[in-house]
């Protein structure tokens, strides 16, 4: 019965808000000396709740140095699910891999009837037609989570780049967030070797629940990183953008170096010019490109056509550079 009390004092105390004594004895349906040593028995288990002073001796849960578990009701659970589910679908830079560890760990506590609710929620909800990203079913991605934790050889089928199919059975090593894709990095048996998996392309994943003791790379994001990088061309990108280097920070990765209150020079690697032009272009400010030569002529290209575009039967002038809303030409960045 205190177990269930102490559950029931904990639940309300995260709401929130502060306590009275005499409010929490009658919710409880205890006396105030009671309150008082389960309140004590949970700093004892590490939940910071502390006290006011007063008639009524308020009490409330602050933040600590490590959070305890929380309690949530059938709503908040679906609520977070939903948001995990939606943060593994389209990673968001920084909390990519503690994402689908959380919905992992959710996934194994939510009961059959939340799981119903949040699998009926994802079904509903689509990305907006040309999103970004490659849309991964979370599903898979905590079972491959849940196997990594739990050093688990797993079974899948997989669509190779050629568009060749295979059944694969592999040791994992580590989930991997890379730009708008998930990889799962993996020792594969029938190669007896390290490999690197696309999660979009892999199918029927299944945990087979045999033990596995695995050594994975001592920087598993920077093995996978040379990896993608060394089959694919590689765009370096210079960019002088009129912009507080704060804000460009929080809109696309790369190097920034401040010129002024105002401006900032970018250096950014990618794989895509299409990628690299999307970036620039809806930063929504003025920027000149400078490198590579490729970037440059694939954004006088993209004025080229906008101008056409905004302008109908409007030939674009022989032997002269567009002029477009773009402003990209190569010259030599700031030193």
């Amino acid at each position: 019965m205190t177990s269930l009390r102490l559950l029931s004092l904990l639940s309300l105390l995260q709401t929130p808000r502060e306590w009275p004594g005499g409010e929490l004895a009658e919710r409880l349906g205890v006396s105030r000396r009671t309150v008082r040593r389960d309140v004590e028995r949970l700093r004892d288990l590490g939940y910071p709740v502390v006290a006011t002073m007063g008639a009524d001796g308020g009490y409330r849960l602050v933040a600590g140095a490590a959070m305890p578990p929380l309690l949530l009701d059938d709503e908040e659970a679906v609520a977070i699910a939903v948001g995990l589910v939606t943060a593994a679908r389209h990673p968001v830079q920084g909390i990519e891999e503690a994402s689908v560890r959380a919905l992992a760990k959710l996934e194994q506590v939510l009961p059959s009837r939340l799981r119903h609710r949040v699998a009926s929620l994802g079904a509903a909800t689509v990305p907006l037609p040309g999103s970004e990203g490659f849309d991964v079913d979370p599903g898979r991605l905590t079972t491959l989570a849940m196997a990594v934790a739990n050093r688990e050889r797993v079974r899948f089928r997989y669509l190779a780049a050629d568009g060749a199919r295979s059944a694969r059975l592999v040791d994992p090593y580590r989930l991997v967030a890379a730009g708008r894709r998930w990889y799962l990095l993996a020792h594969d048996h029938d190669r007896d070797d390290r490999r690197l998996f696309r999660v979009d392309r892999m199918d029927d994943v299944r945990a087979t629940g045999a033990r596995v003791t695995t050594t994975e790379p001592a920087d598993p994001a920077a093995y996978v990183a040379a990896k993608l990088y060394s089959g694919v061309p590689t765009y370096e990108a210079v960019v002088t953008l009129h912009a507080p280097a704060e804000v460009v920070a929080r809109a696309i990765p790369g190097e920034l170096t401040p010129l002024d209150a105002d401006t900032c020079l970018l250096r950014a690697s990618a794989d895509t010019l299409d990628w690299l032009a999307f970036r620039l272009i809806t930063l929504g400010c003025e920027f000149e490109a400078h490198e590579p030569p490729e970037l440059v002529a694939h954004l006088q290209g993209l004025a080229a056509r906008l101008t056409r575009a905004s302008a109908p039967g409007t030939p674009a002038p022989a032997g002269s550079p567009p002029r477009g809303t773009l402003r990209s030409r190569r010259a030599a960045p700031p030193r």
